[in-house]
């Protein structure tokens, strides 16, 4: 009687350890990949789910504010686009004023901050992910080619999104005045 009960003493103790290292290395480990949930004010953080959809308009208007790695597109600017290309962007923030007075013509488009995600994601870059407004348009991209390397990163932040023919009330600095520029 005493070795049937010692081998189920036994049998209950390994079955307890190794259902606690199960819940150990599935709850704390890190199996290499990584699930994460968008944002609680993001509509979608999915990499393709507007971006596919969404068509950019003939015209329209936004603010964007470029930050993050050691780049020349650093500060917060208002952008004008007719026909795919910025045919203003002003500055409004001293990198900003002087990104446009250095090279206006870095400042992109929505479209062109779309293509720089998709090649990013299809160079395999550790990170390359987008948040969604409800009409489709980005509203932030984050992208980062390699985990380990220091100052290759870049974030995106796209607000008062202005569609042409669709006019609201804008938020921000958008009428403050800065270094700008006008492409025909």
């Amino acid at each position: 009687m005493a070795s049937v009960r010692s081998t189920r003493f036994r049998l209950s103790s390994v079955v307890l350890v190794g259902g606690l290292m199960c819940a150990a290395v599935g709850c704390g480990g890190n199996s290499g990949a990584s699930v994460s949930a968008p944002a609680p004010s993001s509509p979608s953080s999915s990499f393709s789910s507007f971006a596919e959809s969404w068509e950019e308009p003939a015209a329209y208007a936004y603010t964007l504010t470029s930050s993050e790695g050691e780049r020349s597109l650093i500060g917060t600017f208002r952008v004008t686009v007719r026909d795919g290309k910025v045919t203003k962007a002003v500055g409004l923030d001293e990198s900003g004023r002087a990104a446009v007075q250095r090279a206006p013509e870095e400042v992109p488009t929505i479209g062109g901050l779309l293509d720089r995600l998709a090649r990013a994601h299809k160079e395999g870059a550790d990170t390359a992910e987008a948040a969604y407004a409800p009409d489709g348009h980005p509203e932030r991209i984050t992208l980062d080619p390699l985990k380990d390397t220091i100052d290759d990163e870049e974030s995106y932040v796209i607000s008062d999104y202005e569609p042409a023919g669709n006019k609201k009330a804008t938020t921000g600095a958008s009428g403050a005045s800065g270094a700008s520029a006008t492409q025909p």
